[in-house]
């Protein structure tokens, strides 16, 4: 449904005009259906950039989440980086092991909700305005 967004088209011109410079020292990588915008893999950093104006906990945990996709391809001591273009603010990632216990845990979670009979309730949320599922889950909806 993503390639179908404005927003997620916003932020993907903001991630290629922003940070020209890094297109031609890392690389783009996608690794189980995940697309790290940027990946240096000397320095073994994911850079992800938001076109966001606000810190957000969730951006924090995709980033932790490549993380742990990377250690589970056997790739160890890999950070991360947020970067907000628009705030001209950078926030160093680190996985902890609580944390990967967190995404284990959630993948549980996720792994139930899909073997299951019947979709769990809607639940609508401020943030679903803007999601690029909304026609997804909302499609006949009042």
């Amino acid at each position: 449904m993503e390639h179908t967004s404005d927003l997620v088209y916003e932020g993907k011109m903001i991630h290629e005009n922003t940070y020209q410079y890094r297109a031609s020292k890392f690389t783009e990588i996608e690794v189980d259906g995940v697309k790290i915008d940027f990946y240096d893999p000397f320095g073994k950093v994911i850079h992800e950039t938001k076109k966001s104006d606000r810190l957000e906990v969730a951006h924090q945990w995709q980033v932790k989440f490549y993380i742990w996709r990377l250690e589970q391809r056997g790739i160890e001591g890999v950070t991360g980086k947020l970067d907000y273009p628009t705030m001209r603010h950078t926030e160093i990632v680190k996985l902890t092991n609580e944390d990967r216990e967190k995404i284990v845990s959630v993948e549980n979670e996720i792994e139930i909700i899909t073997k299951a009979e019947e979709c769990p309730l809607k639940e609508k949320k401020s943030k679903c305005k803007n999601c690029s599922y909304f026609d997804f889950c909302w499609s006949g909806e009042e």
